[in-house]
């Protein structure tokens, strides 16, 4: 049985859309019952063909304003950016909309961060560098003056404009190894929808880790339209390139070199990693199974291109099934 804190929300992919349609879907999503939002941090997308990239941090500002859900956002502080700038980022959203925004740091992908013309390390050390980046802004956060020589570097930064409270700072995690390291040190751990099996082994690894009690995020790979043909077609021309394993999705530098491994990949292909169904019955069952793996916000990312479609049939007959859960 589930908990009525459980939550859904709408992921808003800037990969794949302007940020004015993004802008005018979560005011339509929060019509429709969404209570929660999600979006990514990228400076690439995923394929030409999704040929999108807003600059998130712009838009967050418009959403929140326009909106009273909550938003998170998954972002690599790392590289591309200085902790400092993000800290300061994540401080004003927080100053102007209190309890209302958290950010999820990861270790970054190649296809982002290689813009700055910086080597790409391992993944040890870039995994050593974004618990680096976390102290800084968590110090920030506090009101100290920061200066730190390591994998970054900081000097005398000060935040003067900030919330009354910490930021809450989710950890990014795909495999139970990082879901388990995590867990020591973030406030909440986000994923990727899996099978239960699997799903179930990185949330487990995570609470062993240090991470009991702390919320569960899943981000929820799905295609939906009216004929299952329609929404596996939608699944394979937008979403073929995010099949592959988390150390090459780490590594590729162009959304060219994306396609060129996304042209093998045939529509069935994709259906351990994207949900693809016309029944929400279906899709509430797979929700429901991820709420019994640990997790207590699935965030809903329809990966086909029908985004008020899946709006106003999911806020009609899925969100109301999964709150009597």
């Amino acid at each position: 049985m589930t908990s009525p804190n459980l939550t859904a929300g709408f992921h808003a992919s800037h990969e794949q859309f302007k940020p004015s349609e993004l802008l005018a879907w979560v005011q339509m999503a929060e019509a429709a019952g969404f209570t929660h939002s999600l979006c990514s941090d990228h400076y690439y997308p995923w394929s030409e063909s999704q040929g999108e990239s807003g600059f998130a941090w712009s838009w967050l500002g418009a959403a929140m304003h326009a909106t009273s859900m909550n938003f998170g956002i998954v972002n690599a502080p790392v590289q591309r950016y200085s902790p400092a700038i993000i800290a300061q980022a994540v401080a004003t959203l927080c100053e102007m909309f209190p309890g209302k925004f958290w950010i999820a740091t990861g270790s970054g992908q190649f296809l982002n961060e290689h813009i700055n013309g910086e080597k790409w390390p391992s993944k040890e050390i870039r995994n050593e560098r974004l618990k680096e980046c976390v102290d800084i802004m968590r110090a920030l956060w506090r009101g100290e003056m920061v200066s730190h020589k390591g994998h970054v570097v900081v000097e005398e930064a000060k935040l003067y404009t900030r919330p009354d409270y910490i930021p809450t700072v989710i950890g990014a995690a795909i495999t139970p190894k990082t879901a388990r390291w995590i867990g020591g040190w973030a406030d909440g751990m986000i994923t990727i929808s899996k099978p239960y099996d699997e799903l179930k082994a990185t949330i487990d690894a995570f609470r062993e880790g240090g991470g009991e009690g702390k919320p569960v995020y899943v981000k929820v790979q799905l295609s939906y339209d009216t004929t299952y043909e329609k929404a596996l077609q939608g699944a394979h021309e937008q979403w073929r390139n995010n099949v592959f394993a988390s150390a090459l999705l780490s590594d590729v530098k162009l959304p060219e070199a994306f396609d060129a491994a996304g042209a093998m990949i045939q529509p069935n292909e994709i259906l351990p990693f994207v949900r693809v169904s016309d029944s929400t019955d279906r899709h509430i069952e797979w929700l429901s199974r991820d709420f019994d793996a640990g997790a207590t916000h699935v965030y809903l990312h329809n990966v086909n291109r029908e985004q008020e479609q899946f709006i106003n049939v999911f806020g009609e007959k899925v969100l109301p099934a999964l709150s009597r859960l």
